[in-house]
């Protein structure tokens, strides 16, 4: 299930970030118009979509995985909060790319949190795996009492 959940955490952020990379002009000139983000919208612009290609290069690595998710989950929450605000401003344009601009600003929402589940889901059982070796290897270095 892990790996289910990171690669579908790769496909997103990868083509978010092909997406945001083809269309950079126009990504950029959207971000500008967004009140808090406008004197930071070329920063933005550059920052997200080379933050989504690392935060999926984290998948491949094992060791990695969790940190992985982690970021997945702080993205997914930024950019939800990030909804939510458009939702209450006057006419913000989405600075999403590809099919996901042709969803509302509110089914947007759903599908982000949708991800921000999966990435808590990931979590949860990449640490059940860690406290189940622990546990085991407790009992395997406790002397065996007769």
């Amino acid at each position: 299930m892990i790996e289910i959940i990171g690669y579908l955490f790769i496909i997103l952020f990868v083509y978010a970030a092909v997406t945001k990379f083809i269309n950079f002009e126009h990504f950029r000139l959207q971000l500008g118009q967004f009140p808090f983000l406008s004197a930071f919208a070329d920063y933005v612009a550059w920052g997200v979509p080379m933050l989504e290609i690392l935060v999926s290069l984290l998948y491949f690595l094992p060791k990695l995985r969790l940190a992985g998710l982690w970021a997945s989950f702080a993205l997914m929450v930024i950019f939800s909060t990030y909804i939510i605000f458009v939702l209450f401003a006057d006419s913000i344009p989405c600075s999403c790319g590809g099919v996901i601009a042709s969803l509302s600003w509110s089914q947007q929402l759903i599908f982000n949190m949708g991800f921000v589940f999966l990435a808590l889901l990931g979590i949860s059982q990449i640490q059940k795996q860690i406290k189940n070796k622990k546990n085991r290897a407790k009992s395997l270095t406790r002397p065996q009492m007769e």
